[in-house]
C-alpha cells in the first residue's frame, strides 16, 4: 500500500534524518511537504490530503496536540517523533498510531509504518461495508454482584462498558448497571467474546456496532451511541471485521 506523508519537525537534521530513513527503509511512503512549526503545518493540512503526519511533540508556538486540536476531524493517521518520553501516554491514548523516540530505531520506523499501512487498510475495507465475524457468544451470560446476590446479564443485551475509576458502567438497552470492578476486569472477561477495548474508557460489544467513521481518532456507532476510538485501537476493533 503506497501512502502520502507529511514531516512536522522544527529542526532540519531531523527532517533530513527521518526522510532518509523513509526512503531508503520504507519505500511505500513519499513525503509529499515539511513543516516547521503548528501554523506552517496547519495551512499545508487546509489544502493537502495527506495519510500520514511524522510529528513532533514540541515545536515553537505550540505543540503537536495544539495542532491536532485545531485541525479537528482528520482522515489521517498521525506517528510521533519526539525525545520527550512524557508525552507517550497521551498521545497513543487519545492522537497517535505509533510513538517514536529520537533518535529514531530504523525497526521501529519500519514498524510504525507497518502499522499505519494495517490500519489503512483495514480502515478502506471497511468502507465498503461491515460484516461480523460468526460468533457464539449469543447464549452466554456473566454475572453481576446486587445487594440481594447477582443479576444474570446475557452478554449479548450489553451494548457497551464505560470505566469509572474503580467502577464499571454496563450498559444495556432498558438503562445500565454500575459495578464495583475495573474496565480491565470485564475487558479480560469478555475479549473473547467478541468485545473490544476501543479507547481508555469504553470497551465495546461489536455485534452491536451499525457503523463506523473516520475522524480525528475515528469513532463506531452503536444504534444512535457514538463513541471515540483511540488510534492505537484500530486495528484491534477492525479484527472484528472482515
Amino acid at each position: 500500500m503506497k501512502l502520502t506523508a507529511i514531516i512536522v519537525e522544527d529542526e532540519q537534521i531531523s527532517r533530513d534524518i527521518l526522510r532518509n530513513y523513509l526512503g531508503k527503509y520504507c519505500p511505500d511512503i513519499t513525503v509529499v511537504d515539511e513543516a516547521t512549526n503548528v501554523d506552517e503545518a496547519l495551512q499545508l493540512l487546509r489544502k493537502t490530503s495527506v495519510d500520514l503526519l511524522f510529528l513532533d511533540v514540541e515545536m515553537p508556538y505550540g505543540t503537536a496536540f495544539d495542532l491536532l486540536d485545531q485541525v479537528g476531524d482528520r482522515d489521517f493517521e498521525t506517528v510521533f517523533v519526539t525525545a520527550y518520553d512524557q508525552y507517550a501516554k497521551d498521545a497513543l491514548n487519545q492522537q497517535a498510531a505509533y510513538y517514536l523516540t529520537k533518535p529514531i530505531e530504523i525497526d521501529e520506523l519500519i514498524k510504525a509504518v507497518d502499522t499505519v499501512k494495517s490500519i489503512k487498510s483495514r480502515e478502506n475495507d471497511i468502507q465498503v461495508g461491515l460484516s461480523i465475524k460468526d460468533s457464539d457468544t449469543l447464549t452466554d451470560k456473566i454475572t453481576i454482584p446486587t445487594q440481594e446476590g447477582f443479576e444474570v446479564i446475557p452478554i449479548q443485551d450489553i451494548i457497551y462498558c464505560k470505566a469509572d475509576d474503580n467502577y464499571t458502567h454496563i450498559i444495556l438497552p432498558d438503562g445500565e448497571k454500575l459495578v464495583s470492578k475495573t474496565l480491565k476486569h470485564f475487558d479480560d472477561l469478555l475479549n473473547e467474546k467478541g468485545f473490544c477495548r476501543i479507547h481508555k474508557s469504553y470497551l465495546i460489544n461489536t455485534t452491536q456496532v451499525t457503523a463506523y467513521r473516520k475522524g480525528k481518532g475515528g469513532s463506531v456507532l452503536l444504534g444512535d451511541i457514538e463513541l471515540p476510538v483511540s488510534p492505537s485501537k484500530k486495528l484491534a476493533l477492525f479484527q472484528y471485521f472482515n
